[in-house]
């Protein structure tokens, strides 16, 4: 029987070059091996750039990262420690990614926030869209699911993005939200939870 948090449940890894990552009970596990994954596979480098990946000028890659091929940063774009990102993703104009997995094919708008989290293939972020990575509280993030709580052990984790989801404009995933495969939100909706099967969440 598959675990309900299984990283098979939320994403297509056949075509993800990274996929080993996600060799976890828990989805949200995979957050904790980032930036040590990127140290072990990107050898001497702080940052690997894929082929056809256009990077404005004016966007800062910090490091540590991978970047796929054929992605496109835009100007103004801070792509921080921990970055993991698939092939044919558009990353837009002052967008903030931090710690995070992102699949291919998926598109963060503009003016977003993006810490410490995993987003699918083929999901779009809209603009102002922010993923909130830290409880006001400092407690350790846990997960609500069936009247049942699992503390993650994490002080920072963000939200994990089924493949083929929609987030509306200026929308705030709060910390330890999770959304199945599919998943839309409506704009300027705070989102709570974990959330299976839902065609739209307002």
């Amino acid at each position: 029987m598959k675990n309900t948090f299984s990283p098979s449940v939320f994403f297509d890894l056949s075509d993800f070059k990274h996929k080993e990552i996600f060799e976890v009970e828990n989805v949200w596990e995979t957050v904790s091996k980032i930036s040590d994954f990127i140290r072990n596979n990107n050898g001497p480098k702080n940052v690997v750039i894929g082929k056809g990946t256009v990077i404005e000028e004016g966007a800062l890659i910090k490091g540590l990262a991978i970047i796929g091929d054929n992605c496109f940063i835009a100007h103004g774009a801070y792509i921080r420690e921990g970055a993991i990102i698939g092939d044919n993703v558009k990353i837009g104009h002052c967008v903030e990614i931090k710690n995070s997995v992102i699949l291919n094919n998926t598109n963060v708008a503009h003016f977003n926030y993006v810490g410490d989290s995993i987003v699918g293939n083929d999901v779009n972020i809209g603009g102002g869209a922010i993923i909130a990575n830290f409880r006001l509280d400092g407690q350790t993030i846990k997960i609500k699911y069936n009247g049942k709580h699992f503390d993650t052990n994490l002080k920072k984790l963000g939200a994990i993005v089924g493949d083929k989801s929609k987030i509306g404009v200026n929308s705030v995933l709060n910390p330890g939200t999770i959304l199945s495969r599919n998943s839309k939100v409506f704009p300027l909706t705070s989102v709570f939870g974990t959330h299976f099967n839902e065609d739209v969440i307002k």
